[in-house]
């Protein structure tokens, strides 16, 4: 459906339409392999899938200007793996947590939240709730059998390695280095958990999802071995992401009213959603990397698209899904299912499309 009916829309449209994703609809290659783990140049046993995987739509897309849809296309209700979009959505819980008092300041050590003893070694004891969240926790263990050393090395967005990825490399002090590690982000999960007591998705679709008026056709799977026991009740730790299964399974729909929840300050209907500034901590530059937020990509230097604006912010996940804030224009808009390589090409194609 387009709601706007300008010729540069449409070709901005049809662009990203064309420009569909190369993963197989099944999700799997013909070897049998994960595409996830296949693209991330996996070997076993570093690639065994713990959690479900489900097969993919086609690509679609939602865009939203002033708060009302200004175009939409594809089946923008269909549920589909979001892969690292999850991360955005553990930022703005640890902003709940914050919030409620579960965490006293996101420089707090981690480790001295009564949690488990996963934080208790000398590489971890001085790891803060900020390291976490901005990947820069230098975290050392395993979570669900998975170990931080299979995303060592691991290149994604402006980053640049030393070595293939899954090298074991010499660890640094917390806050000093910035690595992007799914493992460290299932720890930071983990660790949430641990203070709310509830599961996560629960947290998630009571607090935020349910308040916004999203469907009730998403979900966020977790692995069948992270079920931990808290407080004598078994819970789901759910993933950061889809990276070896599992993760949120949500409709570019429901990701749209997630984007402006963000893009209005946490603010809907009137009602203060989440924390009073905490969609502009989300946002502050890390200092050793400042392409990156608390879990959400920033357009420094315009060195994730160069055609947006350089205070444009997105959740980003692998095969592509995209959300995009745009404070410049008022603009939020997803992606799904986009080959990466083209996703600058409908920036600049809806960009030009608004500006005349």
């Amino acid at each position: 459906m387009l709601i706007a009916g300008m010729t540069d829309l449409k070709d901005a449209i049809a662009w990203a339409q064309a420009s569909g994703s190369h993963w197989p609809a099944s999700m799997y290659m013909p070897d049998g392999q994960f595409v996830m783990t296949y693209d991330s140049g996996e070997k076993a046993p570093d690639n065994e899938v713990l959690g479900p995987v489900t097969p993919r739509g086609e690509p679609n897309g939602i865009v939203y200007q002033g708060g009302k849809i200004l175009a939409e296309w594809g089946d923008t209700n269909r549920a589909d793996m979001t892969f690292s979009v999850a991360k955005s959505y553990l930022a703005l819980l640890a902003g709940l947590a914050l919030d409620d008092g579960l965490i006293g300041s996101l420089d707090d050590k981690a480790g001295d939240y009564a949690l488990d003893d996963g934080f208790r070694n000398d590489q971890n004891k001085d790891i803060t709730w900020r390291h976490l969240l901005t990947q820069t926790s230098e975290w050392q263990g395993f979570v669900f059998g998975k170990e931080d050393r299979i995303d060592h090395n691991r290149v994604v967005g402006v980053t640049v390695a030393d070595a293939p990825k899954g090298t074991r490399r010499a660890l640094k002090t917390p806050g000093s280095f910035y690595e992007y590690n799914d493992v460290r982000v299932n720890r930071l999960s983990y660790s949430l958990l641990q203070l709310f007591k509830e599961p996560l998705p629960s947290v998630l679709k009571r607090r935020i999802m349910d308040p916004i008026g999203a469907s009730s056709g998403w979900k966020w799977d977790g692995y069948a071995n992270s079920t931990v026991t808290i407080d004598g009740k078994q819970m789901i730790s759910v993933p950061g992401g889809g990276h070896w299964g599992g993760g949120i399974v949500i409709s570019a729909r429901d990701l749209a009213l997630m984007g402006l929840l963000v893009a209005q300050g946490g603010v809907w209907n009137g009602k203060q959603i989440l924390p009073k500034g905490w969609a502009a901590e989300l946002v502050k530059p890390c200092p050793v990397a400042p392409f990156y937020g608390l879990m959400w990509w920033l357009n420094t230097d315009r060195r994730q698209f160069a055609a947006a604006s350089e205070r444009s912010y997105f959740a980003l996940g692998w095969g592509s899904h995209i959300v995009w804030i745009d404070p410049d224009h008022d603009l939020v808009t997803v992606l799904r299912w986009i080959d990466r390589k083209k996703a600058p090409g409908f920036v600049e194609r809806l960009l030009g499309a608004i500006k005349k």
